[in-house]
């Protein structure tokens, strides 16, 4: 492979990231808000905090998003905070929270899944100050 067309796969592949984070955000901002506003009522405990974290995360994962994007230089600790903030709750609610919905689990684990692909994919990248 040519370095020219290694520099297109990696930035096709830093594209691809950035899509995925801004998907990621943009899912769990759409679910977490029609069950914060009542419109999905689930048939298993709903832990409100974490509704909220996953609102939350939601923005932060599209401005990450937009980071990857830009390849600015703050994606890399934008990526490695999101990513880090996952793990531990993923580690809390494995651990000490015995009311957390087996559903909310699978679904931190697919976020983590996911911005673990993000963090590898992004590695090598450069990036640039804006």
């Amino acid at each position: 492979m040519t370095k020219f067309n290694k520099l297109r796969h990696m930035k096709n592949l830093h594209k691809i990231a950035a899509i995925l984070a801004l998907l990621i955000g943009a899912i769990s901002i759409f679910a977490g808000t029609k069950v914060l506003l009542g419109i999905d009522t689930k048939n298993y405990t709903v832990l409100n905090w974490l509704v909220v974290y996953n609102v939350t995360y939601g923005v932060i994962s599209i401005i990450t998003a937009y980071f990857i994007w830009s390849t600015h230089t703050f994606a890399k600790k934008a990526i490695a905070f999101v990513l880090a903030s996952h793990v531990l709750l993923l580690i809390y609610l494995n651990f000490f929270d015995e009311t957390v919905a087996s559903e909310s689990i699978n679904a931190m684990v697919f976020r983590v899944s996911i911005w673990s692909v993000i963090a590898l994919v992004t590695l090598n990248f450069k990036t640039h100050k804006k």
